[in-house]
């Protein structure tokens, strides 16, 4: 018998459907920690597709929320893992933010927390976490409010890979990875720990490449745990935005949306 899916799945008409949508939830996340206690709104961001589709949506959801262009100031933004290149290399996941969605949102640069990507994989690790302790005043583990995940058609998220040691890490917040199965090979990323101490995290999948890896994560409890699988906030909220491709082999209860 197929195991209760995590979190609240949502299936959406086509990509530009969910990519509107997932906007609107981080800037709804994003409203509901600003008018709170808490002074910040942190936000963890992934690469891929999802530069894309938040690059589309994002700018124009936070113009018009509540808090505006004031709100973004207090954001601060780290990025879920990265890949050891230049900034200005195609494969560099903040190069690409920077370029298509930062230059139109008014967060200031001191709280966008990246990498040192002229340093060794093992040095920037540990810059990198370094920063995540000061941004976030010394915590353990950085609490992020959001975290936006992809996942890959092995079921990789970050970059935490099918049976790789990193699945195992407990101490670090930060792992530098020197044999990433995917090019290229030296990555840092975020570990389990950080990833499951999140207050909220959602998962983006899109297209037909997704769609077996789905079943396996949100439906198949007899295979071994695939990373995105191992992903559970402790007393947090998780949720899947999938296209119905990704979702075509699902057969579990999904919330399907419409196109207006």
């Amino acid at each position: 018998m197929a195991a209760s899916a995590p979190g609240l799945i949502s299936v959406f008409s086509s990509p530009q459907e969910l990519g509107a949508s997932l906007a609107q939830l981080v800037v709804q996340r994003a409203a509901c920690c600003l008018e709170g206690a808490r002074a910040r709104f942190a936000l963890g961001l992934s690469g891929g597709s999802l530069v894309t589709m938040l690059a589309r949506e994002l700018p124009a959801a936070a113009a018009a929320s509540p808090t505006g262009a004031a709100g973004l100031a207090r954001w601060t933004l780290g990025f879920c893992d990265e890949r050891l290149v230049p900034f200005d290399h195609a494969e560099s996941t903040y190069g690409l933010y920077r370029t298509h969605l930062l230059s139109r949102l008014p967060i200031p640069e001191s709280q966008v927390l990246t990498i040192n990507p002229s340093l060794p994989v093992e040095e920037a690790a540990e810059d990198y976490a370094r920063k995540l302790r000061v941004a976030f005043q010394g915590d353990s583990v950085p609490v992020f409010d959001l975290l936006i995940l992809g996942v890959g058609p092995d079921g990789h998220t970050c970059s935490l890979f099918p049976d790789h040691p990193l699945l195992q890490e407990r101490e670090k917040i930060v792992a530098p990875i020197s044999d990433s199965p995917k090019p290229p090979p030296e990555r840092v990323t975020l570990t389990l720990p950080v990833l499951n101490a999140a207050r909220a995290v959602i998962f983006v999948a899109t297209g037909e490449g997704k769609a077996a890896v789905l079943k396996r994560i949100l439906e198949d409890a007899e295979k071994s745990p695939l990373p995105a699988a191992l992903v559970r906030p402790c007393g947090g909220q998780l949720c899947w935005l999938l296209d119905e491709a990704a979702a075509r082999l699902l057969t579990l209860p999904v919330e399907k949306h419409s196109a207006l």
